[in-house]
């Protein structure tokens, strides 16, 4: 059995400590400063009280920080205060740069491994995420055993720390931004009462989108016409009153692919070097 500290029990920290807490795992957690939301999430989750962050982290071989990643530096900080010999996971949805500023941060004594969580907060129900590591061998080992025949499933990035943040920022700026931009696309169809007929469109879409690296090419070789229609379609936000900025992006994005132009038998590889804005 290990214990681990979770230093922050949010929806999906709490969620990822349920499992193992049901994997036979004692986890600690400090209600200090904290909301009756989070003492009900840290109760439901079978979490155990610790008096004090430093109570927690003597009895813990490994500290699990998943928090808002505005906040990850703060969290690290509280608990760079105490010299803590054990595995730092630090899985929050922070970028490569800020993953290795936290590594520096934190006690030369403890080992630091880098997470990213993909997918929903785990449950008992089937519901899994995917938990990439990088970091030392003998940390991943802990981590791995700690979610061992859980709805956790924990994947190396077989690449150095801040690997696995390198991969979360790459799947969060097509999931989240593709989520958001459905949202600006939907208004502004019901503000020319075209929902209907932008949903039923919506439906016979392709959706392997972010899985087909092969269609890349094609996109850059059409982006010399693509990029002045976005620039329309930013008309259309602005006159809609909507936020024109995705619009913009795509334009100014797609003005690196003007040098690609008709030229469809390039190789992904390729067009993506096209995306690196000369210095």
């Amino acid at each position: 059995m290990l214990t681990i500290t979770l230093l922050s029990p949010g929806s999906m920290g709490s969620a990822l400590a349920a499992q193992a807490v049901g994997a036979g795992h004692r986890v600690l957690w400090v209600p200090h400063g904290r909301s009756e939301r989070s003492r009900q999430r840290a109760e439901a989750a079978g979490l155990t009280l610790a008096s004090s962050l430093g109570d927690a982290l003597a009895a813990s071989e490994m500290v699990l920080s998943v928090c808002p990643p505005q906040v990850a530096d703060e969290v690290a900080a509280a608990a760079a205060k105490h010299a803590y010999s054990g595995v730092y996971l630090d899985a929050n949805a922070i970028s490569p740069q800020r993953m290795m500023q936290i590594a520096q941060a934190l006690p030369a004594t403890c080992t630091v491994l880098d997470g990213a969580i993909i997918g929903p907060p785990p449950n008992s129900e089937g519901r899994t995420a995917r938990l990439y590591l990088a970091g030392p061998q003998p940390a991943i080992d802990l981590a791995e055993s700690l979610f061992e025949r859980t709805a956790v499933h924990t994947k190396t990035t077989s690449g150095p720390l801040g690997s696995a943040s390198a991969l979360k920022m790459s799947f969060a700026s097509f999931q989240k931004a593709a989520r958001t931009l459905a949202g600006v696309a939907h208004a502004l169809a019901e503000e020319h009462g075209v929902g209907d007929l932008l949903t039923a469109e919506a439906r016979i879409m392709p959706t392997d989108i972010l899985s087909g690296r092969d269609y890349l090419p094609s996109v850059a070789a059409r982006a010399w016409r693509w990029g002045p229609e976005m620039k329309e379609v930013a008309e259309s936000l602005r006159e809609a009153g909507l936020p024109t900025d995705f619009a913009e992006a795509a334009a100014s994005v797609m003005h690196l692919w003007e040098q690609d132009k008709d030229q469809h038998d390039q190789s992904p590889d390729s067009v993506l070097a096209h995306l690196k804005k000369k210095a």
